[in-house]
């Protein structure tokens, strides 16, 4: 999922990054709804509060909401930062420290809701601050390595698209574009993968509350840890194969002196006796 780049990524890599970060969105984005009554995965509605403000005359709460939008344009800026100047040295790492940033956020909303939230306004506009920039980050990433195939805390592009593709779907030739179906495929398993992670943070919000956001970042942590599980196992098999190679160069090397001899030997043995 992390250890590919652009063109180099296939449709499998795609479906797997964009099913389980979509989840995660789904549940960051019902919880924050649930828990401060505004959504933290998505800014067009934020762009129409902050008309709205404006309009009122309230320029501190519009101000506050023009933050919100830049955090979450400043999270895509910092993604695609980490992922244009450290691609060349360390591909995993480029894609994987934006998602790290995420989790570090998303665990300090939590710790905080937990343990120190009096549910005052400023509070409550600090955490969706930190949560917006969480989303960014995450949808910064996924566009960015997948060449903007992939992008999974909203979906008012994806239903776009899918509305798109179906009307395209109504000629014969389409159906049998397979290019045309793998990204019906993907947007698709983005929207049922968020609509999944929404439902199942809507059913454990109410037994869970803050700690909710605890789970997302482990399943945040799989989706780190299994392409570097995936990293550690491929090397190992290359080591692995590399020692083998080189045993057998070296037995043959050892028996390689020995073949005049034996062909010496055989020879004496063939001459007749006269």
């Amino acid at each position: 999922m992390l250890r590919k780049y652009s063109n180099s990524r296939t449709l499998g890599d795609n479906v797997k990054l964009g099913v389980l970060t979509a989840f995660s969105a789904g549940m960051v984005n019902i919880a924050s709804l649930l828990l401060f009554f505004s959504f933290s995965s998505n800014v067009t509605g934020h762009y129409a509060i902050l008309a709205a403000e404006l309009v009122k005359g309230n320029l501190y709460q519009a101000a506050v909401v023009l933050g919100w939008i830049f955090l979450f344009f400043f999270g895509g800026f910092v993604s695609n930062m980490f992922v244009i100047h450290m691609n060349k040295k360390n591909t995993y790492v480029a894609h994987a420290l934006p998602i790290v940033l995420e989790i570090i956020c998303l665990v300090a909303v939590g710790i905080y809701g937990q343990f120190f939230y009096k549910e005052t306004l400023v509070e409550t506009e600090a955490m969706l601050a930190l949560m917006l920039f969480a989303m960014g980050l995450q949808n910064g990433l996924t566009a960015s390595i997948s060449n903007f195939a992939v992008k999974t805390t909203h979906l008012t592009g994806v239903t776009t698209d899918l509305g798109i593709l179906f009307s395209m779907f109504t000629h014969k030739e389409h159906r049998k574009n397979n290019e045309l179906k793998g990204k019906a495929i993907l947007l698709l398993s983005i929207a049922a993968a968020y609509l999944a992670g929404a439902v199942v943070s809507g059913i454990t919000y109410m037994h869970m509350g803050f700690r909710l956001f605890y789970a997302v970042s482990l399943f945040l942590v799989v989706v780190i840890f299994y392409d570097f599980y995936k990293l550690k196992l491929f090397r190992y098999l290359s080591n692995k194969r590399t020692k083998t190679q080189a045993i057998q160069l070296e037995t043959i090397a050892k028996q390689l002196p020995n073949i005049p001899e034996q062909k010496k030997k055989r020879t004496q043995e063939e001459v007749p006796a006269y």
